[in-house]
């Protein structure tokens, strides 16, 4: 029954955007479901955070059970560590602050950080790991089109959560 498509409500056991796939748990049970970087692509991230929630239709192949859409993506359930920066500025100001169009310059998983830029905009703005976390994200890729929530923090220009353009503008969230 190649031609069956469901709707499954799982948790992401771990996605690696070298390798291009990754590996889904579905909330009923049974095999991972595979979840390739294409399919992710489509949704408007390249890559999506260990432990996250997703929402999937899934098709039964020959080779196992894949992901072939993605609706739905919650990042993963905070750990408390937080990022200090952000958790001493108001969260009314972080919720307010606009979506805007960004790209990424840099970003190393390694450091756990990097830089992207808005359009319009010369300073470059900080993109923390844990803001990726947060926002159900695990890495970026220079170049990538994202929708980022900026505010002025106390070391310049800060992203307080990022998501994919294609995603942002899908949801109405920009």
């Amino acid at each position: 029954m190649e031609d069956t498509v469901r709707r499954v409500r799982g948790r992401v056991k771990w996605f690696d955007p070298v390798k291009g796939f990754g590996f889904v748990v579905s909330d009923q049970g049974g095999p991972d479901i595979l979840l390739h970087a294409n399919v992710l692509r489509n949704f408007g991230q390249s890559s999506i955070a260990d432990e996250a929630d997703i929402e999937i239709d899934v098709q039964d192949t020959s080779r196992g059970v894949q992901a072939v859409e993605v609706h739905h993506i919650e990042p993963p359930k905070s750990e408390g560590a937080g990022l200090a920066d952000l958790d001493e500025i108001d969260p009314e100001l972080i919720r307010a602050a606009p979506l805007v169009p960004a790209r990424i310059k840099w970003f190393d998983k390694g450091k756990g950080f990097g830089f992207a830029n808005t359009f319009g905009q010369p300073e470059d703005v900080f993109v923390h790991i844990e803001v990726l976390r947060r926002s159900g994200l695990a890495d970026l890729q220079p170049g990538e089109a994202l929708a980022i929530r900026v505010i002025d923090g106390k070391r310049g220009r800060m992203a307080t959560e990022v998501c994919g353009w294609e995603s942002a503008v899908k949801s109405g969230k920009q």
